[in-house]
């Protein structure tokens, strides 16, 4: 890669990073999607990033969508579109190449919800198996019911200290995008579940524990890997919930609290969505759902 390349690249993870705050793993992503299109630009002549054009750009898209699927190119096209933005406010480009580079039509699949009764089913097999006493059981419980009840995102999840738990409140605070800090409550059954991990936490403690809310067999914090691992065990052996991962907790709570009356507005609070476009992917999931209730209840459906 060229140096003028070598050098946007540098500084354009340094501003995803200080500047808006992304994670590591997005940051690997954005980085590498803009090396990939340092590489054709290369070839096609533009060693300066300042100097590429849309014509550039859309050779690049023409590449990229012979070699993946629309869904990928459409995600590298917005990482791109905002390396192109950055160019143009840091000065290093006179225009913003990327503006009008069109991103592929990706139909939006709804996500995978349970319904109430599933969700149930599956909180009562966590609080089950909690029964034996073992710590390990008891941190699942609490951490499948927390998910549930506050639609956190579990890495968010897992990157939880004991101090952002306000146990007389109900309330834990939340850590997110963008390091966007919010305040998200819970219910009795989690603060149950919460209670009885807190009372077995010890068991579990190590030199490596630290202020972790949840931890690992080992005593190190809990990795986002091993929550989908205690998710996946528990849902196979329950026949009526369709395999998931801990996400599909999240997009449960949000269709489950639309479902029971609450604003939109305050649904995109509760999951921390910069912005109410995101959230209002749910209402598709509600209103989709009550279709099928109705088709199946209705006489003259």
């Amino acid at each position: 890669m060229q140096e003028a390349w070598e050098q946007a690249v540098a500084g354009y993870v340094g501003h995803l990073r200080d500047g808006r705050h992304l994670s590591e793993h997005t940051i690997r992503a954005y980085a590498g999607d803009v090396r990939r299109l340092a590489d054709v630009a290369s070839d096609l002549g533009v060693v300066d990033p300042g100097a590429l054009t849309l014509t550039v750009l859309r050779r690049w898209l023409a590449l990229e969508r012979e070699a993946t699927s629309d869904k990928t190119v459409a995600r590298r096209v917005a990482s791109i579109r905002t390396f192109t933005a950055w160019l143009s406010r840091s000065g290093l480009a006179a225009t913003d190449a990327g503006a009008a580079l069109v991103s592929p039509k990706v139909p939006r699949r709804l996500p995978t919800v349970l319904r109430q009764d599933q969700a149930a089913h599956l909180l009562d097999l966590a609080s089950t198996r909690a029964d034996d006493g073992d710590p390990v059981h008891h941190r699942d419980r609490a951490l499948l019911e927390l998910l549930y009840a506050t639609g956190i995102r579990v890495g968010e999840c897992a990157a939880l200290d004991l101090a952002d738990l306000d146990r007389d409140g109900r309330t834990v605070r939340v850590l997110g995008k963008g390091r966007r800090e919010r305040v998200v409550p819970f219910g009795a059954p989690a603060s149950a579940a919460l209670d009885d991990w807190l009372l077995v936490r010890p068991a579990l403690v190590a030199a490596q524990s630290g202020a972790a809310l949840f931890l690992g067999a080992r005593g190190g914090r809990i990795d986002p890997r091993t929550v989908r691992t205690v998710l996946e065990r528990l849902v196979r052996q329950l026949p009526d919930v369709p395999q998931i991962g801990p996400h599909a907790l999240r997009h449960s709570a949000a269709t489950h609290v639309l479902e029971g009356g609450a604003d939109l507005r305050h649904v995109q609070e509760l999951l921390g969505h910069a912005s109410l476009a995101t959230t209002q992917l749910y209402t598709h999931v509600s209103f989709d759902r009550l279709r099928e209730t109705f088709e199946r209840a209705h006489p003259r459906a």
